[in-house]
């Protein structure tokens, strides 16, 4: 895990081999919608994983068969809302929900309009109430312009303000990184791989095409 040296709390994960691997995988054409949403959920879970790395824990004492000894609780993994951006962050949620099995979840309807304004229309929210010791994560394959999360957060904190906000995705634009830590600096960022640019529709090159697509077996 690598933290940008651009923006604070903004980290990746080129370091490793298995997620790179896993993304060239996600970014061939020829790679169908099973492979792709199997690959969606690896990412989840890894993810989950390194996140467990930066919450609070508590020492405790435990008595094992043989004597008493010493463990540790992740406090924090006991207080977290998981909120899912359709479509394709189902599977990256069902990754992430695989280590932080005492989530709450919420489900987000977002869909991004055409260049050039790309205006965000929400059709469905259902998030649960949110209290202060929460940590809230949202998950979004893609951060492309950004619009879309700036547009979730605000609507989540309307749920109750949280001790943490973490979103995770898979591939991210470094204009779309701009624009949230513009409108949320506190918002906590953990991507794969953080690509070049936006293309002139909207789309992170080099990318993968429109993950919510290729996740649901639509044509690229």
């Amino acid at each position: 895990m690598i933290e940008d040296k651009r923006w604070k709390g903004v980290y990746s994960f080129e370091d490793s081999p298995f997620i790179m691997e896993i993304l060239t995988e996600l970014r061939n054409k020829d790679t169908g919608p099973i492979a792709f949403r199997k690959g969606l959920v690896k990412l989840g879970r890894y993810m989950g994983y390194e996140i467990t790395k930066t919450m609070e824990t508590e020492r405790i004492r435990i008595k094992t068969p043989l004597e008493e000894t010493e463990g540790i609780v992740i406090k924090d993994r006991r207080n977290v809302v998981i909120i899912t951006v359709l479509r394709a962050a189902i599977p990256l949620m069902e990754g992430l929900i695989k280590v932080l099995d005492h989530a709450r979840v919420g489900i987000v309807s977002a869909s991004r309009g055409k260049a050039p304004k790309f205006e965000i229309e929400m059709k469905y929210v259902k998030v649960p109430q949110i209290k202060p010791e929460d940590t809230v994560i949202i998950a979004d394959p893609m951060i492309a312009t950004g619009s879309t999360l700036v547009k979730v957060l605000e609507e989540v904190k309307k749920y109750g303000k949280a001790k943490r906000y973490v979103i995770v995705g898979v591939l991210a634009a470094p204009e779309g990184i701009k624009k949230i830590k513009e409108a949320f600096p506190e918002a906590e960022i953990f991507i794969a791989k953080i690509d070049r640019e936006l293309n002139d529709h909207g789309y992170i090159l080099p990318g993968l095409g429109d993950a919510g697509d290729r996740a649901f077996g639509l044509p690229i």
